[in-house]
């Protein structure tokens, strides 16, 4: 690559074949901000999971239908940069797939003098993507497995531990090339959430968070740039949300549950995670349904949530957001799974609709 970084290189080609994703999203959706003498358009800007890009989207289009007016600007820059901004009150709010921590809550009130509310919006998960020539079977990757590869304890294909999932797959003696997210990311900390609880190992020298200091491998902004080096880079393997995976039409392969079964991710198996967290949601609905019970429970799988001040100061805007948020959680809901989320229950929403009335605007 000579002097340029993995990060320009990447990028170059990934604009060179079209597989680059616009970084801002600027849609038409809803509302007229009335004045004295008429009335003029009422702009919302929001920020953060590049996983909720096609959410948004999808939800914008048909709003736009029923209530053409409101211009909402959504930059996808990820979960830790839609944190950032919504803290700071640079975006009217935020998109994370990984819950905000105490700390972060309490910087942002200090900031903003109000809180950031957590609404799930809907349910995702991540996958083990790879590129292993010769094989094109789903490949079975053991807890074990996927944290030894990114502890880069586990450094070959034919390792025991990937080659007894695996029967009659035959796996190279080749290197594992491993790559991560650059980008402070809610994907990565779905991902190292699953790993910390199945590999102590991982949870007190990594941890838990929307970046972390990886042991090996090569960092990729964006599902578009861990994509990007998959596809190019013989023997490699990464993890990229379950929508990117299917919309690009990746190989991803299985992940061991606590039962012990290989589960391929999909609107069951993520519905199935999500399903034994509800009676034990807490009531801000921070909740982590990572490595979840059940036989059919996919194991890396987790909500992701719009971030919303609970105070506004333009009244008008609040409002705007508000009626957005309602629809989304409602009749919005019905978008999801032709997007490969899994929609919100029933259960879920009910206590939601609660807190949205704590909204002051």
């Amino acid at each position: 690559m000579g002097s340029v970084s993995f990060e320009e290189f990447m990028t170059r080609r990934l604009l060179l074949t079209g597989a680059l994703t616009a970084a801002v999203l600027t849609l038409s959706i809803i509302g007229c901000k009335s004045s004295g003498s008429g009335s003029e358009p009422v702009t919302l800007n929001g920020a953060g999971s590049t996983f909720a890009y096609p959410l948004y989207s999808a939800w914008s289009s048909e709003y736009a239908k029923l209530h053409p007016g409101l211009q909402i600007n959504y930059q996808s820059i990820g979960s830790g940069g839609g944190i950032r901004q919504v803290s700071e009150g640079t975006v009217d709010f935020g998109g994370t797939d990984g819950p905000m921590t105490e700390q972060q809550l309490a910087d942002a009130k200090s900031k903003r003098v109000t809180n950031i509310l957590h609404f799930p919006v809907a349910l995702g998960a991540d996958v083990p993507v790879y590129n292993v020539p010769g094989v094109k079977a789903d490949l079975n990757f053991t807890a074990n497995a996927l944290a030894g590869i990114f502890l880069g304890k586990i450094a070959k294909w034919n390792d025991p531990e990937i080659a007894k999932a695996n029967p009659g797959v035959n796996l190279p003696p080749d290197q594992i090339v491993v790559c991560h997210r650059s980008d402070g990311s809610g994907t990565t900390y779905v991902w190292v959430d699953y790993l910390a609880k199945v590999s102590p190992e991982w949870k007190s020298k990594i941890g838990v968070a929307t970046s972390v200091s990886w042991p090996v491998g090569i960092g990729g902004k964006g599902n578009e740039g861990v994509a990007g080096f998959v596809r190019q880079t013989p023997n490699s393997i990464g993890y990229v949300e379950l929508v990117y995976a299917i919309q690009n039409k990746m190989t991803y392969g299985e992940v061991q549950n606590t039962t012990d079964k290989f589960i391929k991710a999909d609107l069951n198996s993520v519905t199935a995670a999500a399903a034994g967290a509800v009676a034990s949601m807490p009531a801000d609905f921070r909740v982590s349904i990572t490595n979840a019970p059940g036989a059919d429970a996919y194991p890396v799988s987790s909500f992701t949530w719009m971030l919303v001040p609970q105070d506004f100061k333009d009244a008008e805007k609040g409002k705007a957001l508000k009626a957005f948020l309602l629809w989304g959680i409602t009749d919005g809901q019905a978008s999801t799974q032709k997007l490969s989320y899994a929609p919100l229950a029933k259960s879920v929403v009910d206590k939601e609709l609660e807190l949205i009335k704590t909204l002051h605007y």
